[in-house]
């Protein structure tokens, strides 16, 4: 199977200028403020860390108290409109993070499209079925929240 199997969409209106969103999103070190604490988080690559095509970023995670270590490529990277980051290396069997960015009335709209497929064919299915999709929406209603916390101070919980 030549396509990943699995697919998360998300969308968060920010009331602020794209531009501004932007550069948030392209300091890469900003990604351990917007991750749960739970992945136990930590950007490897030495910073700071020049966002553009080709850039590859290493990280240490922990899933499920198992210690991995993930590598991202900027497959592309266009100033102030999206980047796409995809794994060279970690947990899953693919992982293609697309990260846009569009003018909104009164701020902008920013979208996550994120394609990923697990290793282990059956046993890979059931962990999704059974514990993925769950911690992937998980981390991204987070990710969302906090976003929205660090740029425009608005906190709520779920």
């Amino acid at each position: 199977m030549g396509y990943p199997r699995y697919q998360l969409r998300r969308e968060l209106f920010i009331p602020l200028p794209r531009a501004q969103v932007f550069a948030f999103f392209a300091d890469a070190a900003n990604l351990e403020s917007i991750t749960p604490e739970f992945l136990r988080f930590r950007i490897l690559t030495p910073g700071p860390i020049t966002m553009r095509a080709g850039t590859v970023i290493d990280y240490q995670l922990r899933l499920l108290l198992i210690p991995f270590h993930w590598r991202t490529v900027i497959e592309v990277y266009e100033p102030n409109e999206r980047f796409v980051d995809v794994q060279a290396k970690g947990p899953y069997k693919s992982w293609r993070h697309v990260h846009e960015f569009v003018d909104a009335e009164g701020g902008t709209l920013m979208r996550d499209v994120v394609d990923y497929d697990l290793p282990l064919g059956p046993l890979g299915s059931l962990t999704h079925a059974l514990f993925v999709r769950r911690a992937v929406r998980r981390i991204f209603d987070f990710r969302n929240d906090r976003i929205l916390q660090l740029l425009v101070g608005q906190s709520f919980e779920r």
